[in-house]
This record gives structure tokens, sequence and C-alpha cells, in this order.
């Protein structure tokens, strides 16, 4: 008998692997070092592609009801968004950073209001300087409210800006995305950022 764990991730292009041609993405990595560890779960890839924090906060809700109706089982949700928050169009950013901030905050008390934990993994760098500088400062935001609530947050804008092998792989896709190295980098941090810890944390309730 193994605990019925379910984790699902919310999240925009990165959480869905956009770029990566194993089918693998980061959350494939992370899913399976948690299953090598001995930490089986069942995993929803809920990565929609250009979501802002926005887009995430309004159907994370109904999503996680619909993949958590059985009552034994325990559940956490893993939120990665931002790139997109800080994209402009037509001069104007598609979410400004102080509602960005403050709509995490709504959904994180939405969260422990229902029991539900929380992992967040902050926005990478999408490969054009100016939009890479205000991630680099949204995530930084976003690191305060975690930490502030106890909450694990795994910084991924610095080290992947940073990375030959993230702005090689994306530059050669299409400029934003990387293939399999840059995604596994990515995988690494998340593991680094204590992933196997918050999953072996999580209630399991045994289940046929």
């Amino acid at each position: 008998m193994q605990a019925d764990r379910r984790v699902l991730f919310f999240g925009d292009s990165f959480a869905a692997g956009v770029g990566d041609p194993t089918g693998l993405g980061w959350v494939g990595r992370v899913v399976a070092a948690a299953h090598a560890a001995g930490l089986p779960l069942t995993a929803y890839d809920l990565g929609v592609r250009g979501d802002t924090t926005l887009d995430v906060a309004a159907r994370w809700q109904a999503e996680t009801a619909a993949r958590t109706r059985a009552v034994d089982a325990s559940h956490g949700v893993v939120l990665s968004f931002g790139s997109n928050d800080m994209t402009e169009q037509g001069r104007r950013l598609r979410v400004a950073p102080g509602l960005a901030v403050r709509t995490l905050g709504r959904l994180l008390d939405l969260a422990e209001a229902s029991g539900c934990g929380v992992f967040i993994v902050g926005p990478p760098p999408v490969g054009e300087r100016d939009q890479d500088e205000r991630i680099r400062e949204l995530s930084s935001q976003f690191a305060h409210v975690a930490t502030h609530r106890r909450i694990a947050f795994v910084d991924t804008a610095k080290a992947l800006g940073a990375s030959a092998v993230w702005t090689a792989e994306a530059a050669a896709n299409d400029g934003s995305h990387p293939a399999a190295g840059g995604y596994a980098q990515l995988a690494e941090l998340v593991l680094a950022g204590g992933w196997l810890d918050w999953l072996a944390a999580m209630p399991g309730v045994a289940s046929t």
C-alpha cells in the first residue's frame, strides 16, 4: 500500500516543459526523482503556455478540486509563474509587480485555509535583458512573501540567467525556452531547494 500523494503543478510554459524534446521538462524530472527516493506521487502538470499570475489564480481552485475529490488523498500544489507578468504589451506590463505579489499572497491565503501545502518555484529568465531584470526583481518580491509565510521558495532567475547551458539552448530554440539541458538544471535547483523534504513532510494516507 502506498501513500496517495497528489501534487498539482501550476504555471506557464516553463512548467509545461515547452522546448524539451524529451517531454520531461523540470516537472517530469523532479517527479522521477521523488519516485526514485521512495516518495511516490500522482503528479498533474497544469502548466499553460502564456499564463500569468492572475491566470493561474483564476483557475487553480477549480482545477485542484477536480483532482483531489478522494477523501483519503493528501495533496499539495507547486506554483511557478511570473515570467509572463513582466512582458510588455502596448507599453504596459501584462501584470504590474504589485498586483502579482498581492495575488500570490491571496492565493497562499486560500491554500492555507484549505489545508493545502505549497511549494513555490520562482520565474525563470526569458532571454530579453530588460524583462529578465524585471523577472529577477519580481522573483525577489515573491521570495519575500514566501519567507514571511515560511513557504519553500526556489529562486531560478539568477542562476539560470547566468547559465551557459540555459541561455545557449534557449537561443538555439525560440529565444526563451531551453531544451533538455536547461530543464535539467532547473530541476536540480528545485531538488536543491528542498523538494524531497517538502514532499516527505506531506501527510500521506495509505490506499490501495
